[in-house]
């Protein structure tokens, strides 16, 4: 009858120990982010304007492959994409060795 008594308090404890997290309130904490710093937005830009960049290469090598897009216009229009991805990725690495 005692090993019953203890085994039904253990299980109790159990039960408690384990809910406890659950049955406590956290405390109430100031979830909002912080605003981003110039850099930071500066950072993001740049970020943003890679992926656009490299975005626009990639589609157009896919037209060019594809037959969309023929040789000339091809050769007229990866200059100045590369040269802006070259350029993004550049102020990127720069704004990077800032931080």
């Amino acid at each position: 009858m005692t090993a019953l008594i203890v085994g039904v308090l253990v299980a109790v404890a159990a039960v408690v120990v384990v809910a406890l997290p659950f049955l406590r309130h956290p405390a109430e904490a100031d979830d909002r982010l912080d605003a981003p710093s110039e850099a930071e937005e500066r950072r993001l830009a740049l970020i943003e304007e890679r992926d656009r960049a490299l975005a626009a290469l990639k589609e157009l090598e896919f037209d060019h492959r594809t037959g969309k897009v023929s040789d000339e216009d091809y050769r007229a229009l990866v200059g100045p994409l590369r040269q802006r991805a070259a350029e993004t990725l550049k102020a990127l690495d720069a704004a990077e060795g800032l931080q």
